[in-house]
């Protein structure tokens, strides 16, 4: 079962820029990212905790068409952008692709992804997506080679306790997604990718790991998608940013951050 979210992909025209712009706006730095070599697309990355916050650019629209992640960023940026899709971490991958394709799946074989930092290195990983990912469709599945800069054990150790601008380390809680009827959205996931949800009033509510997914009625969502941040701040703070919207919440971290 996959055991948290792992990223975020907002689609952008322009990641620099957007990561600038949250920056200064939500006070959220962006402290990676690179080029997808081969893919056509480009990032920035913002670490919260485990999990991230990926924008993502296409600068090959040829490339990016060829995987799911870079097609269902076109299609977002197609409509100005926003949320494109998002990934769940699956340590387990084989396992889990093979047990979801044999209960019926359409769940797609398994393929290697990577992306050069800025000083070279390369960052690896391993995913498998639904046929067809998208703001209101069912995530992938993804699994990370946990060695290097990024992701070995002193880098993540690092990124739980890195504070951003806001004045605190920065944490996901949870992912709100528009979708005109949460109960067959949340049927699909089951379907796809295994994940079961609850229902709570008009919501489908489904617990990853330390993350909450929440399937909202479209007719009572402004944007198609909200990210809610945890940060040892104050006072609350929402931002419309980049096709979706931010919120910040007031938390308080613990001396070491859950991990995913």
């Amino acid at each position: 079962m996959p055991s948290a979210i792992d990223h975020l992909a907002v689609a952008v025209p322009d990641p620099a820029a957007a990561a600038d712009l949250l920056a200064e706006r939500l006070g959220i730095s962006f402290s990676s990212g690179g080029q997808h070599p081969g893919m056509g697309t480009v990032n920035r990355v913002a670490f919260l905790g485990d999990p991230y916050l990926e924008l993502i650019g296409v600068i090959d629209p040829g490339l990016a068409d060829e995987w799911p992640i870079g097609r269902a960023a076109l299609r977002t940026l197609e409509r100005g952008g926003g949320l494109a899709t998002y990934g769940l971490v699956e340590d387990e991958l084989e396992a889990a692709v093979a047990r979801l394709q044999a209960a019926g799946s359409p769940i797609d074989p398994i393929t290697r992804g990577s992306r050069q930092r800025a000083d070279g290195e390369l960052v690896e990983w391993w995913s498998a997506s639904p046929p067809e990912l998208g703001p209101d469709r069912p995530p992938f599945l993804i699994k990370h080679a946990r060695i290097g800069s990024e992701w070995g054990p002193e880098a993540l150790e690092a990124r739980r306790e890195m504070r951003h601008p806001i004045g605190s380390p920065a944490i996901l809680v949870r992912l709100d997604i528009a979708t005109p009827d949460p109960p067959a959205l949340a049927a699909e996931y089951l379907a796809q990718i295994g994940i079961e949800f609850w229902a709570v009033a008009d919501l489908a509510v489904s617990t990853v790991g330390p993350h909450t997914i929440r399937l909202v009625p479209s007719r009572e969502m402004e944007v198609p998608a909200v990210v809610v941040i945890g940060a040892d701040v104050a006072e609350p703070r929402t931002i419309e940013a980049l096709g979706l919207r931010f919120d910040v919440e007031p938390v308080k971290l613990p001396a070491v951050l859950p991990t995913g």
